[in-house]
């Protein structure tokens, strides 16, 4: 369960929140110091550092203030078709607006 494609979604959250610990010890910065310029609180930092627990916003902020907001670029993007033949499927099908259940 090494990569971000194994295990539960708490173990993504943790393994997100170590990244983010990592990334603010390289950049040199205290809790309290990107807790102030990403705009949220050091206590919720100090929680999602911990826990994995946060705000997708606190994430986004965090994030966009140690200059990796660009990785969420492609998180859920929708599939790419895997054929020229799926993909004129897709064009040709009616888009939903809400899901089927």
């Amino acid at each position: 369960m090494k990569n971000g494609l194994d295990g539960l979604p708490e173990d993504c959250a943790q393994r997100l929140a170590e990244h983010v610990k990592t990334l603010r010890l390289q950049a040199g910065f205290k809790r309290a110091t990107l807790a102030l310029r990403a705009g949220v609180s050091e206590a919720s930092l100090k929680r999602f550092e911990r826990t994995g627990q946060a705000s997708l916003e606190l994430v986004l902020r965090t994030a966009f203030t140690l200059g990796r907001l660009a990785d969420f670029d492609h998180v859920l993007e929708p599939l790419a078709a895997k054929s020229m033949k799926e993909l004129e499927q897709r064009l040709s099908e009616k888009t939903r607006k809400r899901g089927i259940k």
